[in-house]
């Protein structure tokens, strides 16, 4: 497993609310043989880290507490979790995306969950469908650095 990416900024405001969370969660490695990103155990499925990656579209992967992310200039902008779970950081949920489990308090610091695969439409709309609120999210996120 990548143990080279680089950490978000956790002194940005913007990012108290998720690093909270994923704080919580985060351990470290209980063995050598458990997946790892940095010092941290994965809380991601590595498919899906894959998965975030190819939705990034060259996007550099972050990571925070064992979990990877895409961010602009030190603020996060998407979080990959558990085996599915996309959490997207966007001003309104997206409307048009199957949602996920959603992470209680995370919604009103604009965190919305949605399904990694969108696995009730076609591949090619739900791909096209992730890949634009991605996009969406990492020029969201660019928006809130100076604020």
């Amino acid at each position: 497993m990548r143990e080279d990416l680089p950490q978000i900024l956790a002194d940005h405001p913007r990012n108290a609310a998720l690093l909270a969370f994923l704080r919580a969660q985060g351990c470290a490695p209980s063995g050598p043989h458990d997946y790892a990103l940095g010092a941290w155990q994965l809380h991601t499925h590595p498919d899906l880290m894959d998965r975030l990656a190819e939705l990034g579209l060259g996007a550099p992967l972050h990571a925070a507490y064992g979990v990877p992310l895409l961010a602009r200039e030190g603020v996060a902008a998407v979080a990959a979790t558990g085996t599915s779970r996309l959490l997207l950081r966007l001003p309104v949920a997206p409307a048009d995306l199957e949602p996920s489990t959603p992470v209680p308090g995370l919604d009103r610091d604009g965190w919305w969950a949605v399904d990694a695969w969108q696995s009730e439409l076609t591949t090619v709309e739900g791909d096209h469908r992730l890949l634009t609120a991605v996009d969406r999210a990492l020029v969201h996120a660019r928006a809130l650095v100076g604020r």
